[in-house]
């Protein structure tokens, strides 16, 4: 049996921080995990930009209400659901997802949580379990799943490199450069057309 496990931001909707960042006026959180390979060390750095500029979950959630999926995004998905299982894999969180998977009729994610305090400070974040994509892929397998992975970024690497065929999809010049032997895609139309192929 085949599972498709899917990134989210920058495969399917557009990165919320940089969204955040231009809304907010605030250009140091544009970086994204397509800059940075250390998780932990990019959210805490958020965390404290936020906290300086007395911004919280509220402020953030009403930019996410803005975004809509990137065009094709419902569409491919749809397809891709009508072929087999896909999970959505990401390291963003609950408070952040809910409005976006509602826009593209409500596929299974896999993704993490804040801690929000009263006034809507966001006071800490808890992780799915560690390495997440890649130890959810390595999960699935473990109970008869055969992955194809794809996604952008440098925490999408682990389940991409583990699964029987993974790709990156609308990447970096930099990650695509250091992963050479990873086929990389610009459009859905390719993207699915490879899925299909590792189906």
């Amino acid at each position: 049996m085949n599972i498709v496990c899917l990134d989210m931001e920058g495969v399917l909707v557009p990165e919320i921080w940089i969204a955040f960042s231009k809304a907010s006026g605030i250009p140091e959180l544009c970086r994204t995990t397509r800059d940075e390979p250390d998780y932990d060390k990019l959210m805490k750095w958020r965390l404290s930009v936020l906290k300086e500029h007395g911004l919280g979950l509220p402020e953030i959630q009403k930019v996410i209400a803005t975004i809509d999926p990137m065009d094709g995004a419902k569409a491919f998905l749809d397809e891709l659901r009508q072929l087999t299982q896909v999970i959505i894999l990401s390291d963003t969180f609950e408070e952040f997802a809910k409005p976006l998977m509602q826009k593209l009729g409500m596929p299974t994610i896999f993704c993490n949580s804040l801690t929000v305090s009263e006034n809507g400070e966001i006071t800490g974040y808890n992780m799915r379990c560690a390495q997440s994509k890649l130890t959810t892929v390595k999960a699935l397998q473990s109970i008869g799943y055969e992955t194809i992975a794809a996604g952008d970024s440098f925490n999408d690497l682990g389940m991409i490199k583990e699964s029987k065929a993974g790709f990156l999809f609308k990447s970096t010049d930099a990650i695509k450069k250091d992963n050479p032997t990873l086929e990389a895609f610009e459009t859905y139309d390719e993207l699915l057309s490879a899925i299909k192929k590792a189906l």
